[in-house]
């Protein structure tokens, strides 16, 4: 009887694909929506039927609100691709992304008055909100499961 020390490998199952592919499309506008509002500012707002009063909102945003906004959509970006590289890194990174989104809401609803200025499109922010535990979860539940090395 011979045994082996050699780490067992645990076949990449068909749904990890399907869902780092939505997570790259999706994490990706968001890397594209913050490049464009941090290049192109009202031009950007304008072309995506902002109001006057909602530009004034992210125009008079304080200088720290950016380290949150960096954080919540480029540690998702990073956290889609390292999902789709099976690193156990993508736990870490879709985490620091909830960290930042999780201030982006506070500054929101609690310490400006976003939620009565960005009017019915503030409740995207729920659905941003719902795809980030998710994808929080579903690389929590690979790591542990030891699909992501």
């Amino acid at each position: 009887m011979t045994t082996t020390n050699a780490p067992m490998t645990v076949r990449t199952p068909w749904h990890l694909w399907v869902v780092g592919i939505i997570a790259v499309l999706w994490n990706g506008f968001g890397g594209y929506d913050f490049t464009m509002s941090v290049t192109q500012g009202e031009a950007y707002f304008r072309s995506m039927g902002m109001t006057d009063a909602q530009i004034a909102y992210y125009d008079a945003m304080p200088t720290w609100m950016y380290a949150p906004w960096v954080l919540g959509v480029w540690g998702a970006v990073a956290g889609s691709i390292l999902l789709l590289l099976r690193s156990r890194y993508a736990f870490h990174a879709f985490a620091l992304s909830m960290v930042g989104l999780i201030v982006s809401l506070i500054y929101a609803f609690g310490l400006s008055n976003g939620a009565e200025v960005m009017g019915s499109a503030i409740y995207m922010q729920f659905v941003i909100l719902a795809g980030a535990l998710f994808f929080l979860w579903y690389s929590w539940m690979m790591m542990k499961r030891g699909v992501l090395r």
